[in-house]
């Protein structure tokens, strides 16, 4: 099955079945094309069965376990040296190498959490990502890029300040819950920022034609695509994305600009004909 329809067909359920673990490694894909997902998935269930959080009655226990096995025990790690690294963003190279971005360390603690019976949400702060436990009546925030280390609202109000390089002022908003699918669109623009600084035309625009599978609505994605597909050399399909963002986004910040592009676009496929 083609990879695009693969994730289509995954992004189409619902919040409660849609399949993190197994989505984020369907979009590995794209710099793994012959990856095994299932294989994927058995290691963490592996990791699951490995750790003994599940044996644990008291929640406090099970999620220091939790936290415990996989950040001292097993050694993942926040991978701050090479932190633009595609395979950072990729399920299947953090479980091999146990480096990984604030994103993908989430989704496998989440992930391993949630087989050992430990609701573990993520919590999109600006420039930096985390999870949340819920104990009883205490919501428990720590940070899987570091360690697993328990943060305070002003403690994780300083990670953020520290990601985006200016003040951050924590919105009753940021603490929520990130919905599964906000958390693959923040895995992918990741992706996407990665694959157009090393001019990875071809991965770019698997990403944000996945971008667009999640937020079909979006602007910022169907320009994208155009300019992915222009860089690319496919000057036709590049100027038909640019006319349909035109069309449906006139009054756009940047639709100027980009008028202006599709008329060079323009010329340059009269040149070549």
């Amino acid at each position: 099955m083609d990879d695009l329809v693969a994730f289509q067909q995954l992004a189409r359920a619902d919040e409660q079945r849609l399949d993190l673990g197994r989505a984020a490694l369907a979009i590995a894909r794209i710099e793994h094309p012959a990856l095994s997902v299932d294989r994927e998935l058995a290691r963490l269930d592996d990791l699951a069965a490995r750790s003994t959080a599940a044996e644990a009655r008291d929640p406090h226990v099970a999620l220091e376990r939790l936290l415990g096995f996989l950040f001292e025990e097993e050694g993942f790690r926040g991978n701050a040296e090479q932190y633009y690294d595609p395979r950072n963003s990729c399920l299947n190279d953090v479980l091999d190498r146990k480096l990984g971005i604030p994103i993908t360390l989430s989704i496998l603690t989440m992930e391993v959490g949630r087989r050992v019976g430990i609701d573990v949400e993520g919590v999109g702060l600006p420039g930096h990502f985390i999870v949340s436990a819920s104990l009883g009546a205490r919501r428990i925030f720590f940070d899987p890029f570091n360690g697993g280390a328990v943060l305070t609202p002003a403690q994780a109000a300083q990670v953020a300040a520290k990601a985006v390089g200016r003040p951050v002022k924590l919105a009753e908003a940021h603490w929520a819950p990130c919905p599964k699918r906000q958390i693959l669109v923040r895995m992918l623009r990741n992706l996407k920022g990665i694959y157009a600084r090393s001019e990875d035309w071809l991965r770019t625009l698997a990403v944000v034609e996945r971008l667009l599978v999640l937020d079909a609505e979006s602007p910022v994605h169907l320009r994208d695509r155009g300019t992915v597909l222009v860089r690319m050399q496919r000057l036709h399909e590049g100027a038909a994305a640019w006319e349909r963002y035109l069309t449906r986004f006139p009054n756009a910040q940047d639709a100027d600009g980009f008028r202006e592009e599709l008329r060079k676009v323009r010329q340059k496929i009269g040149s070549l004909n």
